[in-house]
């Protein structure tokens, strides 16, 4: 398996977990800055639709 890619996996479950923990708590600003990270650190990519 490569690390990379488990890393970032474990990164990325790692933020989501927080955000459902601080939408659990009602902490709005919490969740709007962990938003904002994951936006800048997996930004979304242009799919194609199929034709």
């Amino acid at each position: 398996m490569d690390t990379t890619l488990q890393k970032t996996t474990l990164q990325l479950d790692d933020y989501l977990d927080l955000l459902n923990l601080a939408m659990n708590i009602g902490d709005v600003k919490w969740q709007k800055e962990i938003i904002r990270k994951l936006t800048a650190a997996y930004p979304a990519v242009e799919c194609k639709q199929p034709q």
